[in-house]
């Protein structure tokens, strides 16, 4: 009988300790750095909307559960074909970088769960990409409106994010691809396109050097117009003078200077000799 007694004890204390080591396991959880968790109330009020569990040790009742989320930021890359607003395919390499939004853990599980990215971001995106490169034409993604197309998308897809509780860090286009004919057709359009700038540009620099030449002969020419009209016959025959003068001066030229009429100037002879 004490035999009987003393072995029902043994697997009351066995059992016990089976069961405490069960409960203390579900009972002591750490959440990491770069994570946060939500908790789940079994015979209670069901997700705990209000608390967001940060770092750290806790202790969970056996019957609840905690859903632990890594809210480090994530990439996804989506590569997808696209139409412009013409009609014609366009390849399109996106890469989005999100992360959850840290206090509104709880209703981001509720509505979409762990796996949120497959759920809602990659839809999002696509959609988004979709809506913004629909609006633009082939040569204009190719050229000047890459970047506003990238911002534009950016714009869409942060509004759509942040409504379902994911905040979006960064929208980068890695590439858009156009067919080859297009692409080669736009090359030869861009380069013709710069080709008659440049054409107009040089046009414009000979008009204006023909217009700095044309002013400066008008001044040239209003200039001796004026010198004419100040010159005497006094004032000519002494610069007549004075260069007849300075030609006699030199000692290796000869010079024959002969003046006409009773005003002229007289004959000069020199010789380097």
């Amino acid at each position: 009988m004490e035999n009987r007694q003393t072995l029902l004890r043994a697997l009351i204390i066995g059992f016990g300790l089976i069961m405490l080591l069960v409960l203390s396991g579900g009972m002591f959880l750490t959440i990491d750095a770069g994570e946060r968790g939500v908790l789940f109330h079994r015979f209670g009020d069901g997700l705990d909307m209000e608390t967001s569990y940060t770092p750290g040790f806790h202790i969970v009742a056996p019957w609840n559960t905690m859903y632990v989320y890594d809210v480090r930021e994530k990439q996804i890359e989506e590569e997808m074909e696209v139409l412009s607003s013409n009609g014609l395919t366009i390849r399109v390499d996106v890469t989005v970088r999100t992360n959850p939004n840290y206090h509104k853990i709880a209703s981001l599980h509720e509505k979409f769960g762990k796996d949120y990215m497959t759920t809602l971001v990659r839809p999002e995106v696509r959609s988004a990409v979709r809506k913004i490169i629909g609006r633009f034409e082939p040569e204009e993604l190719y050229s000047s409106k890459r970047d506003e197309v990238q911002q534009l998308i950016q714009q869409d897809l942060e509004s759509e994010l942040k409504n379902n509780y994911v905040e979006l860090r960064a929208t980068l286009i890695r590439d858009i691809a156009l067919p080859e004919k297009i692409q080669n057709a736009i090359e030869r359009k861009l380069q013709q396109e710069q080709e008659s700038e440049e054409y107009k540009y040089r046009i414009q620099k000979e008009t204006q050097e023909a217009e700095r030449k044309i002013i400066e002969a008008r001044a040239k020419a209003k200039s001796n117009e004026i010198i004419s009209a100040s010159l005497t016959d006094k004032i000519l025959r002494d610069k007549g003078i004075e260069a007849t003068l300075e030609l006699a001066k030199s000692t290796n030229t000869k010079v024959v200077v002969i003046g006409s009429g009773k005003e002229g100037l007289p004959l000069i002879l020199g010789d380097s000799k």
